[in-house]
């Protein structure tokens, strides 16, 4: 018997399956959010990773954005519980989570067990997430998977001093027809996604250790410009992308053992 945990988010799906014992047994990450088949893709390959029977399946709990758009769900949790429970399986030392998604970012503070003490999310504007991130590499005309490595050959980052993401379009494209070079730009794209985001960390009250997750934490660029503004060192789960899927998972399995198993 197995539990899965489904992470609809605007951008990509994500999907986690433990055993009895908390173990992790497959994953899955399908670049489709919420409004697609992505949350059917996410659960078949999830199967088919892990040799898993949907018959054997005891539960299983959705997540994020799209939770209560997905009709094959026991139950929907929010993203604050299960990404906090996510990352403390995997991190068990951290009371801070950064979370950077699609559309939305997040900053939660967790005690020693794992609750939830303080929150705040940013889900208003796309300044400080994936999306402003995406519109920059449009205008750059870059991969969102080069933006890390090219922002990292910087020689003198450039301020970007707008936030909104119209106006911070038109000042990198201003940048680009004064002949400014393309990591300079990017390092300054990272700075103000990183200055956003702090400034949601601190809200919480900044406890170390701080963990960065979402898809934008395999960005080398945000990682390293969010660590300085914090002057905190990040933690990167191993799969940044699957904390909150794994989070459900869990509560899936908690679920079964106190309905089922009490």
């Amino acid at each position: 018997m197995y539990f899965v945990g489904i992470d609809i988010g605007s951008a990509a799906t994500k999907a986690a399956a433990v055993d009895l014992q908390g173990e992790v047994l497959s994953t899955a990450v399908i670049p489709m959010g919420t409004g697609t088949r992505g949350s059917t893709a996410a659960l078949d390959a999830l199967y088919q990773a892990g040799g898993l029977d949907p018959a054997q399946r005891g539960g299983i709990i959705a997540t994020g954005y799209g939770r209560l758009n997905f009709k094959g769900a026991d139950t929907q949790l929010s993203e604050i519980i299960c990404h906090a429970k996510g990352v403390k399986k995997v991190l068990p030392t951290v009371h801070t989570i950064i979370d950077i998604g699609g559309q939305d970012s997040k900053a939660i503070r967790v005690s020693d067990k794992g609750t939830i003490e303080q929150f705040v999310m940013n889900d208003k504007c796309a300044a400080g997430t994936g999306r402003f991130l995406e519109v920059m590499c449009k205008v750059l005309d870059l991969g969102i998977d080069e933006m890390g490595p090219v922002s990292l050959t910087v020689k003198e980052a450039l301020d970007i001093s707008n936030t909104c993401t119209v106006f911070a379009e038109s000042e990198v494209i201003s940048r680009l027809s004064e002949g400014c070079e393309t990591p300079d730009i990017l390092a300054g794209v990272h700075m103000a996604v990183a200055r956003r985001v702090a400034g949601l960390a601190r809200r919480i009250g900044l406890v170390p250790d701080a963990a960065l997750t979402g898809g934008v934490a395999k960005n080398q660029g945000i990682v390293a410009s969010l660590s300085r503004e914090l002057k905190l060192p990040l933690l990167i789960p191993p799969e940044p992308q699957l904390t909150g899927a794994l989070g459900a998972a869990l509560f899936a399995k908690e679920k079964y053992e106190k309905e089922v198993l009490s």
